[in-house]
């Protein structure tokens, strides 16, 4: 029961507008590959030879799964706060209570800020962030003065979890 998941919150990239590019691009390359490869006609005014079509098509697809594939989870513990940015943490990351100073749910602007979305690093010593959409995070502050935002599309939730843990950690 001590380590009970107090809060939890899975996020994807759901903005229509990454996928509209994503799935637009994968689409003109497939399109361009069955149109030169399967039918035998050029694509464009100045086509690349077959192989390299096949060889442009590869990352863009790797780029659709990535998108498809990329989740942000954190969890909140009697322990301490826990989060994974899938598929570059295949680990949670833990943060114990006794290494944060400072939690607390705050609005921010993820462009000005952190440069977008994703796995960012905020200039100005504004520290990491991990964020897939919105404006809002949960703002750690730790012992060493380093910082870390963890997006969130429930502020409420988890601003109810952390104050009860984080004081009781205290």
């Amino acid at each position: 029961m001590e380590n009970d998941i107090l809060f939890y919150e899975k996020q994807k990239f759901t903005q229509w507008w990454i996928w509209v590019i994503i799935l637009g691009i994968n689409g003109i390359m497939m399109y361009g590959i069955y149109y030169q490869v399967i039918c035998g006609k050029p694509f464009g005014n100045h086509p690349m030879d077959n192989i390299g079509l096949l060889l442009m098509a590869i990352p863009m697809l790797l780029i659709l799964v990535l998108f498809y594939v990329m989740k942000l989870e954190t969890k909140i513990k009697s322990d301490g706060i826990y989060v994974r940015f899938f598929p570059f943490h295949i680990k949670f990351k833990h943060y114990p209570w006794q290494t944060i100073s400072k939690a607390y749910v705050r609005t921010y602007s993820p462009i000005a800020e952190y440069g977008g979305w994703g796995l960012r690093l905020g200039l100005f010593g504004k520290g990491m962030a991990y964020n897939v959409s919105g404006n809002v995070g949960v703002q750690l502050e730790f012992a060493n003065n380093k910082k870390l935002l963890i997006g969130t599309h429930k502020p409420d939730e988890i601003t109810i979890a952390i104050e009860e843990n984080f004081k009781n950690s205290k």
